[in-house]
């Protein structure tokens, strides 16, 4: 037991921390002692967010795609809070739409495959490799043991459905990204591990997307269908029958943070779900 971590006094870097699985993760990690940095868009709930949590909270207005605004961010931590220790990467985008609607004589549009790439895939890899840099500086544990990284991938990664060729590409690449991450930043005892919920656009509903984080959850936008349209997904997860709660994934994210043994892995947390097509 003497490896264990605690997240107690860790500091963490969450992107799309204002709401959704990021927002439940920035509470999570100031519940259990450790002080965070809330990095979201200038228009996002963050700065009342960090407000109402204290001092052991701060808000970065940034896009995960800008290197000076992610730069910032983590310039921000290490001002605050005097280090970065976990960086959890929860922002996200999604779109669906078929390959090409042949009712409407319409191609999946190139500009918003290539925004959902570029926001998922380098958005995620641009936070890693400017956290890592920071956490490098950190004083290594008798593990040496200097820092995490938790990204946000989906279960359309493994079961894309209809219309999500740009969502299941971009979760895909996070889950390829993942080992080899882990493997190049081993050296210097920094963790990589990528958490896989089922996602919104798992659901096939015929709808275009705008999420922070991936899962079938229930966020505020997953509140926002119907009733009915709620209780038909819970249904579709065998055990336990019913949509997570956000709390269960950054009950997550904290357990990983906490075990050194977990690198390199991509955990799902979906209820054992397997989406059909």
């Amino acid at each position: 037991m003497a490896n264990i971590r605690s997240i107690k006094g860790m500091v963490g870097l969450v992107t799309g921390g204002a709401s959704g699985l990021g927002r439940a993760t920035v509470e999570r990690l100031i519940s259990q002692g450790a002080s965070a940095v809330v990095l979201d868009l200038p228009s996002s709930d963050g700065h009342n967010l960090a407000t109402t949590l204290g001092d052991r909270c701060a808000f970065a207005p940034a896009d995960v795609t800008s290197e000076s605004d992610v730069m910032s961010a983590v310039a921000l931590a290490k001002e605050k809070f005097g280090r970065l220790d976990l960086a959890v990467n929860c922002a996200g985008i999604a779109v669906a739409f078929k390959t090409y609607n042949f009712k409407r004589d319409l191609p999946h549009s190139l500009e918003d495959f290539s925004r959902v790439i570029t926001v998922n895939i380098a958005g995620t890899f641009n936070v890693i490799r400017l956290a890592a840099g920071e956490m490098g500086k950190n004083e290594p544990d008798a593990d040496g043991h200097r820092g995490c990284v938790i990204n946000t991938a989906s279960v359309a990664a493994f079961d894309g459905q209809v219309g999500q060729a740009a969502y299941s590409a971009s979760k895909g690449g996070i889950v390829g990204m993942t080992l080899p991450i882990a493997r190049d930043l081993a050296p210097m005892g920094i963790r990589v591990v990528t958490i896989a919920p089922v996602g919104y656009v798992e659901c096939a509903l015929t709808m275009t997307y705008c999420c922070h984080g991936a899962g079938l959850f229930s966020t505020p936008l997953l509140a926002g269908l119907p009733e009915k349209v709620r209780s038909f997904l819970a249904r579709q997860v065998p055990f336990p029958s019913r949509l997570g709660e956000p709390a269960e994934f950054a009950h997550l994210v904290t357990s990983i943070a906490e075990n050194p043994m977990i690198n390199g892995e991509v955990i799902r947390l979906d209820g054992a779900i397997r989406m059909q097509p």
